[in-house]
């Protein structure tokens, strides 16, 4: 009997064992040797994606890619049942009071939930639209969530960051490149 346990135990504790060692590595190392924030995008240099959405009510308003030319901006692809979502927020707000332009695309949510979202929250969005189906964050390349965007004044993408953001996100990536682009 303890024969046979042993043999049933020793195989479960490995896998357990490397399955940890793996995950460690893709937590510290990332996809490829990569940090999975800093991996690149198809749309880099390229024109935003065409696209029309509702607002997340049904009112009158919405984003689109129209908005996009003109001014430097964010897109931020967000939803209410995200967890992380949820940690980025206070620096999206805080970007939105010190005057940066953020669009949000919410993703596969109710109308209810992102409200619901935004009213405890904050809204930092200058212009929010509701993909309920997904199709236009397939376009972004969107695979994790959250997902930001920052968008040239051509309408051009020009960085993308996989994940919530965090205040170094802010001082090292996004601030500096907010300031070239709008010189």
């Amino acid at each position: 009997m303890g024969q046979l346990r042993l043999t049933f135990i020793l195989p479960v504790a490995g896998f357990l064992f490397l399955a940890a060692v793996f995950g460690l590595y893709l937590y510290q190392v990332g996809v490829g040797g990569k940090v999975v924030s800093d991996l690149p995008s198809a749309l880099i240099d390229k024109p935003a994606p065409s696209f029309d959405l509702p607002t997340i009510d049904g009112k009158p308003g919405g984003f689109s890619s129209k908005q996009l030319a003109g001014k430097v901006s964010l897109v931020n692809v967000w939803a209410s049942w995200c967890a992380p979502c949820r940690v980025e927020h206070p620096l999206l707000m805080r970007l939105a009071r010190e005057g940066v332009t953020i669009h949000g695309i919410n993703y596969k949510d109710t109308p209810e939930a992102a409200g619901k979202f935004l009213d405890t929250l904050g809204n930092p969005f200058t212009a929010l639209g509701a993909d309920r189906n997904g199709r236009v964050v397939i376009d972004w390349g969107v695979y994790g969530y959250p997902e930001t965007f920052v968008v040239d004044k051509a309408g051009r993408v020009r960085y993308r960051h996989i994940g919530p953001l965090m205040a170094d996100d802010l001082t090292d990536k996004l601030y500096p490149l907010l300031k070239d682009l709008n010189k």
